[in-house]
Order: C-alpha cells, then sequence, then structure tokens
C-alpha cells in the first residue's frame, strides 16, 4: 500500500507560477512509477505528467514547456519520498484538481490513469484575473 498526500495548490493569475507536492509513504516493496492527473469540472481526467522508477519523464502536449515533474528520493528502484509538479506560465485552461497517483507497473500517460492503483486526494489549481 502507498499513502499519497497532495500539497501546493492555489489561485494564480494567468502566467503565474505553482509547484504542487505529493508526499509518499508506505510500501517500498515495488518500483512505482508516479504521475500527475488532472480533472476540470465536466472533463474527463487527463494525465498530466509520469516519471517512471528509471526518472524517464513524459507530458501531455498540453503542458510541455511549461510544466515539470520529479521527484526526490534514493536510487532508482524505490518510490519517492516526494513527487513535484512545478508549472509555470499557467493557463486559463489549466485549472483543475491536480492528482498524484502511483502504480507499480509501467503505464502509459494516454490510460488517463485508469489503471493507477494509489491516488491521493486532489489539490486545486485555480487561475483568474
Amino acid at each position: 500500500q502507498v499513502q499519497l498526500v497532495e500539497s501546493g495548490g492555489g489561485s494564480v493569475q494567468p502566467g503565474g507560477s505553482l509547484r504542487l507536492s505529493c508526499a509518499a509513504s508506505g510500501s517500498t516493496s515495488n518500483t512505482y512509477c508516479m504521475g500527475w492527473f488532472r480533472q476540470a469540472p465536466g472533463r474527463e481526467r487527463e494525465g498530466v505528467a509520469i516519471i517512471y522508477p528509471d526518472r524517464q519523464t513524459t507530458y501531455a502536449d498540453s503542458v510541455k514547456g511549461r510544466f515539470t515533474i520529479s521527484k526526490n528520493g534514493t536510487g532508482n528502484t524505490s518510490y519517492p519520498k516526494t513527487l513535484y509538479l512545478q508549472m509555470t506560465n499557467l493557463q486559463p485552461e489549466d485549472p483543475a484538481m491536480y492528482y498524484c497517483a502511483a502504480e507499480p507497473r509501467r503505464r502509459p500517460l494516454s490510460s488517463g490513469g485508469s489503471d493507477f492503483r494509489f491516488w491521493g486526494q486532489g489539490a486545486r489549481v485555480a487561475v483568474s484575473s
């Protein structure tokens, strides 16, 4: 089992920046890919970014060049203690609930998180002028 707790959400003006954090705890017996997903009201959940145990990353086209996923922790085979999502140049299409998720198997971003097993409670991101 893995427990995930997000923090760092808030409201910024267009063009502003926020950093989301996801504190992970629990079992360390497996490798995990970890990702950020978001869901806006009335829309399906979508993948934002994933970082794999070997630190390879993948991003949604809509956030490439603006968002950066990273993690701390030791080595390439243990889940990180903290996952981050640095968001810059936030735009009106970015507001949503952002969720951190973890999955022992290597999964693609295109799954939208449907096959991620562990989830945080979410952090709200708002962009308004």
